[in-house]
Formats: C-alpha cells, structure tokens, sequence
C-alpha cells in the first residue's frame, strides 16, 4: 500500500478555494480518485475560516447532493482561523467533495488529501 500527500483537485497549487456557491451544487473541492476497491482511496482533511464578521453556516457535500445522506453542516464563527470540518474522511470512485455558504466568497477551505493506492 503507497500513501501519496496531495493537493486538494479543486485548490490552485494548494492556495485555500473560496466557497462561491451559495446553494447546492456546490463549489468543487476535490474530486476523488477514480479507482475501487479496499485499498485505494483518498482521505480528506478540510479546514474552514470565515473573514465575515458574523458567523456562517457551511454545508459539505460529501460525494453527493442528498440530504441528510451526503451533506455536513457547520457554522463558521465570525473572523475565525481555521475550523476542522473534514476530519479524514474517506471516498473513491471519482466522487466529488463540494460546499456551499448562505453567503458567497467569506467562507475558505484549505486541506489536503493523502491518497492510498494498492
């Protein structure tokens, strides 16, 4: 098993990616890699900071789109540094990580993905 630290798919040479949707579907995050199977998938640390001065709810979207099923809701405290949001959580099969916020271009994820192949 080989374990590969990488950048976020959805991020600019690891720069944090502002969460400009503010419904779902929501801004790409990361795309996970296409491969199945016990031993390959990507584990995904995400972090969250707030530069509004009132607080935020963020929702991820968790490899899908339904709710309850796929989504993680959070408030973002006001001017916050960096929130946990995504605790190394696992995906495969090309699924997509994607987020949404009430209110666009306050919200910033910053993380990065340690990818497990066979």
């Amino acid at each position: 098993m080989a374990f590969s630290k990488i950048e976020l798919t959805g991020s600019t040479d690891g720069r944090p990616i502002k969460v400009a949707a503010t419904a779902t579907p929501g801004t790409t995050i990361h795309t996970a890699q296409a491969t199945t199977g016990a031993d390959n998938y990507d584990e995904i640390w995400l972090w969250a900071f707030n530069s509004d001065t009132t607080a935020r709810k963020l929702t991820i979207e968790f490899g899908g789109t339904t709710s309850p099923d796929d989504t993680i809701e959070q408030t973002i405290g006001a001017e916050t540094g960096l929130t946990p949001v995504c605790p190394g959580l696992i995906l495969q099969n090309s699924l997509v990580v994607k987020a949404f916020c009430a209110t666009a271009n306050v919200v910033m994820l910053v993380g990065y993905v340690n990818r497990i192949t066979a």
